[in-house]
């Protein structure tokens, strides 16, 4: 069973870069896909981005292609979340997860951080 912290999210103004964190333990994280996902007030949780268990395979939501990108660091346990250009639309809660399978859908992943809260202001 692994455990997901994430950190770095705050109040940006639209245009501005964050970065996200999200940090393992209890098992590492190359036995996992991982993926971020994110959650606006009263929306569904949409995916935003994933990567494969070597790093090689990168999949991103249309919304964010180009302007975010996902990272792994084997040696630290921890997944990035690099956010540039951000937009008032990005705002919402960030959830980082770890799963078996290489996919977009939320319920195919089992291990689930507590979320940082992104917001964007115009």
């Amino acid at each position: 069973q692994v455990q997901l912290v994430e950190s770095g999210g705050g109040l940006v103004q639209a245009g501005g870069s964050l970065r996200l964190s999200c940090a393992a333990s209890g098992r590492p994280i190359s036995t996992y896909v991982m993926g971020w996902f994110r959650q606006a007030p009263g929306k569904e949780r949409d995916f935003v981005t994933s990567i494969s268990w070597s790093g090689s395979n990168t999949n991103y939501a249309d919304s964010v292609k180009g302007r975010f990108t996902i990272s792994r660091d084997e040696a630290k346990n921890t997944v990035y979340l690099q956010m540039n250009s951000l937009k008032p639309e990005d705002t919402a809660v960030y959830y980082c997860a770890a799963g078996s399978r290489y996919s977009w859908r939320g319920d195919e992943y089992d291990y689930w951080g507590q979320g940082t809260q992104v917001t964007v202001s115009s």
